[in-house]
C-alpha cells in the first residue's frame, strides 16, 4: 500500500492534502440522498489539512472511519482534529472554499468550506493497537471521530459479533452482495475523475479465510463487480462503510487494496470481530 502514496499525493496536490491508502467507490453511481449518514472527512494537524477519508455516523457523537485515517502516518504526521461534510456532492462535487489555499503557512487561514470548515468537527481517535499495517493481517484498522457537538441522524448500525463467520465456508459466497459507499476517484486512466462526490456501488464477497483476510478482513471484487454487479474501489479515500446487502448495517470499513489502476480486489477491516468491538465499545452501544 505504501506504493500508492506517491501516486495519491501527486493527484491530490490541487487540494494541498495528501490521501492515505485505500479507496472510494468505482463503477458505481451517485448516491444522492441514499446514505446521508456517510460523510467525507478531512484530518488536520495543528490546523493544516493532511488527508481525506470517508466514514459513517453511528450515533449523535461518533463517526466511524479507518484507523489509518484517524491515526499517525509513517511520515510522522498525526491528526489532532477533523472536519466532516455530509453533502452528496451531486450533481456538482462538494466545492472548494473560496480562496483556498490561503497565502502563507496555513492554507485554511480565514477560509470556510472544503477542506477547511465542514458540517461537523471532532477529535480523531485510532484503535490503540493500530501501527499502520505492521500487525497484518490483524491491522486494527478502525478509528472514530468523536464529534464536538451532537448531530442528528439517520445513523448506521454495526453488525453483531461473529456475523460474517458463517460465510467463511458457505457455498455460493461469491454471490453475497455488499454495498460500498464513499467519496473519491471514479477513474485513473485516461484521466482522474469524480473527486468529492458520494458514490454507491455493489461488490461481492471473495474471501474471509485467506492469508490476507484470516478472519480479520473481508475481501471483495473490485472490477465492475467482476460480472456480478456494479461496484468496486479506487484511490481516493478510506474508512467508508461496507454495508450488508441493501441494509444500513456495517460489516467492515474500507482498509486496503491489491490492484492496478483500480482493478483487482479490495479489503475491509471487519466490525464484527472482538478486536474492533472492544475498541468501539468505548464509544457506541454495540449490538
Amino acid at each position: 500500500m505504501r506504493k500508492l502514496i506517491a501516486l495519491v499525493v501527486a493527484f491530490s496536490a490541487v487540494l494541498v492534502i495528501g490521501v492515505v491508502p485505500a479507496s472510494a467507490v468505482q463503477y458505481g453511481q451517485p448516491d444522492g440522498n441514499g446514505h446521508p449518514n456517510v460523510g467525507l472527512v478531512v484530518f488536520f494537524e495543528d490546523g493544516i489539512p493532511l488527508w481525506r477519508c470517508s466514514g459513517t455516523l453511528l450515533d449523535s457523537n461518533t463517526f466511524l472511519t479507518a484507523g489509518h485515517c484517524a491515526g499517525a502516518d509513517p511520515s510522522g504526521a498525526e491528526p489532532d482534529a477533523a472536519e466532516i461534510w455530509f453533502g452528496s456532492g451531486f450533481p456538482s462535487p462538494i466545492p472548494l472554499g473560496a480562496g483556498f489555499p490561503a497565502a502563507g503557512p496555513n492554507p485554511c487561514a480565514g477560509i470556510t468550506g472544503y477542506p477547511c470548515t465542514g458540517d461537523a468537527s471532532g477529535t480523531p481517535i485510532p484503535h490503540s493497537d493500530f501501527t499502520f499495517f505492521a500487525d497484518f493481517p490483524n491491522t486494527h484498522d478502525v478509528g472514530v471521530v468523536e464529534l464536538d457537538a451532537p448531530r442528528a441522524g439517520p445513523y448506521a448500525s454495526l453488525a453483531p459479533a461473529g456475523y460474517l463467520d458463517d460465510l467463511a465456508t458457505r457455498r455460493g459466497q461469491q454471490d453475497r452482495s455488499f454495498t460500498v459507499v464513499g467519496y473519491g476517484l471514479q477513474s485513473v486512466k485516461p484521466v482522474l475523475s469524480q473527486l468529492r462526490t458520494r458514490m454507491v456501488g455493489t461488490v461481492q464477497l471473495t474471501n474471509l479465510r485467506s492469508s490476507l483476510t484470516d478472519g480479520f478482513n473481508v475481501q471483495t471484487t473490485d472490477s465492475p463487480g467482476n460480472g456480478h454487479g456494479s461496484g468496486g474501489t479506487c484511490f481516493g479515500d478510506s474508512g467508508g462503510p461496507l454495508f450488508v446487502g441493501s441494509t444500513n448495517m456495517i460489516a467492515g470499513v474500507t482498509s486496503f487494496g491489491l490492484n492496478q489502476n483500480c482493478k483487482g480486489t479490495s479489503f475491509f477491516f471487519r466490525m464484527d470481530i472482538s478486536d474492533a468491538r472492544s475498541f468501539l465499545d468505548d464509544y457506541v452501544a454495540l449490538p
